[in-house]
């Protein structure tokens, strides 16, 4: 079971409105995907009106055809291979690469990110047509999104995460999740589960995208639906990371993609036939969405260098590329896009500008230039009025419905200078106008005033975001409190109060889904003795290697705090009462192998434990608590280091309760 951010942090940070969602015609789509009635005409009629999206859709519906097939050329065509819910998802994912193209977290490689997120989406579309573990569309979707979580915390901490980025480049041996923890009280795994979960992904994409980085901590089992789509997700990034690598180093990181091809039962043969159709896609997929690409050379001689290396393949997690540099960020003056149909007025406008310092993109049309601005968000836009497929004022008002173009500072082209007809144009949206024929000083003069205007909103700018840093740090501390607030300072384990509340949680949990609900109450033996005959400190350091050995021995779905002075409560999520007594003399074993030491005398060491499961017969967490605590008393009453239970074993007799038990009861 994924570990999902706390739900209240979750439910925090969503209402903030900072995290990355959708926008658009995306927002139109996944608001329409949501009624089982939708028809496919009517969802084809909104897709319409995004046409690069179109583009991507229909290229999307056609990389999972056969090479007998027709490929499909409508929107309808590609619904009908794609199906709804993968539409959804692509429309999400497509929508977040045009909004979140770029941003303020200067060490975070937005443009690599989004490769590598197109890149594991491609990769896992062609692993899966292997695999068959899922529907390549919906695997493609996954791919996509499995490492959302970092763009979400470059987006909502943007000075903060630039820093945590900069030590993990310095001090690779830390792993970026541990950083990520320290910084915020989460990490980018948790918020990729939680934000997939609230996106309506299946939980077994959640799981999987949650497990791929830390593939030790999954508990699935090899062969399982699970562990491929981990291991899947494990080889898509691997491909992608040789793709994005220096030539140099791509035989090296092919090792890599060999070994973890073999783990999903593919042939050398296998994994070069997927690079090599992979390499052809990217190719058309970086041209389409302006993400860099060095070409590739062909799969098989980087598998044969790989095969026949003596040296084995090593973790290739870290990054090895260079970051590469958003538009505009290391270069003087404004990024400003040229949209117009005429070459010669493009190549003049051009020539001035670049010598004054300002970096230039060019679009030959009003569609082009939509989508242009959209990825490389520039501060300034130069449109003529007059172009074929979308006009300059079309563009203008299309580009005011969305939250990077409200901010875009727009000066239009025209030799028309009827009064009506500017003013159609400012209520559109646009700022300012130029005349043709143009005049060299006229131009001058509206360009300062454009760029006032621009750095005037970059003040602005300035100033929020350093109202939502604040707000963010103190979001930070607030979770930092709270997270003191619910631990124990000696064993590190959640404390008392943090216990009622997650107890509570579950039993809710468990009562919806039908599933069992156990616990267990585990009191450390004969400890007032210890203390008493060796002293205090003693007594904690006997306290703090027992904790130790209870974590390591418990599973990663349970959860242990600390209730009392030698008592631990373990709470058993979606566990059997059968699974529970295993798991509880697991670490009753974990706790007797211990070698605790006090002035040279050899300490023995043993705990009793109590387990006990929901059933009809309890009215509330509590009366779980009191029936797993009267088996810790009977475990002590058959002479300690015992495990036991007043409920019956699916083999056993029912052992009779002692009378009334001693509850250690939860209630606040």
């Amino acid at each position: 079971m994924a570990r999902a951010i706390d739900i209240s942090k979750f439910e925090q940070i969503k209402a903030s409105g900072d995290l990355p969602s959708p926008r658009g015609v995306a927002l139109a789509i996944m608001e329409m995907t949501r009624s089982p009635e939708i028809a496919l005409s009517d969802l084809a009629r909104v897709i319409k009106g995004d046409p690069a999206f179109v583009g991507r859709l229909i290229k999307t519906a056609n990389g999972m055809l056969s090479l007998d097939r027709r490929p499909a050329a409508s929107v309808q065509e590609a619904l009908m291979i794609l199906g709804v819910p993968a539409v959804r998802v692509m429309a999400l994912g497509f929508s977040l690469l045009t909004e979140y193209s770029s941003g303020t977290c200067r060490e975070f490689d937005y443009r690599r990110f989004w490769s590598t997120a197109i890149l594991m989406a491609l990769a896992m579309q062609l692993v899966t047509q292997k695999t068959r573990v899922a529907a390549p569309d919906e695997t493609f979707c996954l791919g996509l999104l499995a490492k959302i979580g970092e763009l979400a915390l470059a987006t909502l901490y943007a000075k903060e995460y630039s820093a945590v980025l900069s030590e993990h480049r310095q001090f690779s041996e830390t792993r970026l999740v541990e950083l990520e923890q320290r910084a915020f009280v989460m990490n980018h795994r948790e918020l990729t589960a939680a934000m997939l979960t609230d996106w309506g992904l299946p939980g077994v994409f959640v799981e999987a995208a949650f497990c791929f980085e830390q593939p030790e901590v999954s508990q699935e089992l090899p062969g399982s639906r699970e562990h491929v789509l981990q291991q899947s997700l494990i080889l898509a990034e691997s491909i992608s990371e040789m793709c994005l690598a220096e030539e140099l180093e791509r035989p090296h990181l092919m090792a890599a993609v060999v070994q973890h091809g073999a783990a999903l039962s593919l042939d050398s043969d296998g994994v070069v036939a997927i690079c090599d159709r992979l390499a052809k896609e990217w190719a058309e997929w970086s041209e389409m969405l302006r993400l860099p690409a060095a070409p590739l050379k062909p799969f098989d001689e980087l598998a044969k260098v790989a095969l026949e290396s003596e040296f084995p393949a090593e973790n290739t997690s870290g990054e090895t590329a260079k970051a590469i540099a958003a538009p505009g960020e290391s270069g003087k003056g404004l990024r400003i896009l040229l949209v117009d149909d005429d070459a010669s007025i493009r190549s003049v406008l051009r020539g001035v500008l670049e010598r004054a310092g300002h970096q230039i993109f060019e679009a030959k049309n009003g569609r082009a230039g939509l989508e242009l601005a959209l990825e490389i968000q520039p501060h300034m836009m130069i449109v003529d009025w007059v172009m074929p497929e979308m006009d300059g004022v079309e563009l203008t008002r299309a580009l005011r419905k969305t939250r990077i173009g409200r901010t875009i500072y727009i000066l239009l082209l025209t030799s028309l200078e009827e009064d009506e007809r500017l003013v159609e144009a400012f209520e559109n949206g646009v700022d300012d106008f130029v005349t043709k024929p143009l005049k060299p000083k006229v131009l001058a003069a509206r360009l300062r005033a454009g760029h006032r205007v621009i750095r005037l909103q970059q003040e602005v700018d300035k100033d929020r975001e350093e109202i939502r840093r604040f707000a963010a740090e103190l979001a930070v501390t607030n979770r930092r409190l709270q997270e003191v607030a619910l631990t124990d300072s000696l064993t590190g384990f959640p404390n008392r109060r943090y216990a009622i509340d997650r107890l509570a949680q579950e039993w809710a949990t468990s009562q919806r889904s039908r599933l069992p609900l156990s616990c267990m109450v585990i009191d450390v033996d004969a400890f007032k003795q210890i203390n008493d005959g060796h002293g205090h400190d003693v007594g904690d350091q006997v306290l703090i290697q027992a904790s130790g050995a209870i974590k390591q021995a418990l599973r990663s779905q349970d959860v242990v705090a600390r209730v009392g002075g030698d008592e631990f409560l373990v709470i058993c999520p979606e566990t059997s009462l059968e699974a529970a007594v295993v798991c509880g003399e697991r670490l009753r074993k974990a706790v007797e192998r211990l070698a605790v030491t006090a002035s040279g005398v050899a300490i023995p060491l043993s705990i009793s434990v109590g387990v006990a499961t929901r059933d009809a017969t309890m009215a509330d967490p509590d009366a779980l608590v009191k029936r797993a605590d009267q088996g810790a008393y009977l475990a002590k009453q058959r002479g300690r280091n015992k495990v036991g239970t007043v409920q019956a074993l699916a083999s056993r007799v029912p052992a009779k309760a002692p009378p009334g038990g001693h509850s250690h009861g939860l209630r606040a």
